[in-house]
């Protein structure tokens, strides 16, 4: 089935994400995911496990659940510990391919009731007040944060995101 017209150029963002992440992160060592730029910054690891966290959350609002033990390190509004024991690079990346896995399949099979159905209060905001508008702006959020990933990694000393 294919995505809904409402949330395609979402759909494409999660797909480029998908890739972009999955690139930029191949060639890093493991201690890169845990530096920092600065004692305020955060390191790979934690926008890693946000962009985690965040398509759990795409994914309950489609109605899929999906969960990992260790997300709630990373839910909004949490900031970086640098004393909290955070995942391992294969572990943030193996959650980060099976989430995607399943925001593939929920996009492509989201019913137009609940793309129609009222935007969650207090949540994401949404453009057009309906779950549509929340799935979008997750989209756009996601795409910001990846674009952090690729900074830290040109910082780093790696190739940037598009080469």
């Amino acid at each position: 089935m294919p995505v809904p017209d409402v949330i395609a150029t979402a759909a494409q963002q999660y797909a480029f994400n998908t890739r972009y992440l999955e690139g930029s992160a191949k060639d890093l060592a493991p201690e890169e995911w845990l530096r920092r730029p600065d004692d305020k910054g955060n390191h790979l690891a934690w926008i890693a496990g946000h962009l985690v966290w965040s398509r759990k959350q795409v994914l309950r609002r489609l109605g899929t659940e999906w969960d990992v033990p260790w997300l709630g390190l990373f839910a909004r509004g949490e900031k970086l510990d640098p004393a909290a024991a955070y995942p391992s690079a294969k572990a943030l990346l193996d959650a980060w391919k099976d989430a995607s896995g399943k925001l593939s399949e929920a996009l492509e099979s989201a019913s137009a009731e609940r793309l129609d159905s009222p935007a969650p209060q207090p949540g994401p905001p949404s453009a057009d007040g309906k779950m549509s508008g929340t799935i979008n702006f997750m989209a756009w959020h996601e795409t910001y944060h990846v674009g952090q990933v690729s900074y830290l990694c040109s910082w780093l000393g790696h190739k940037g995101l598009m080469g």
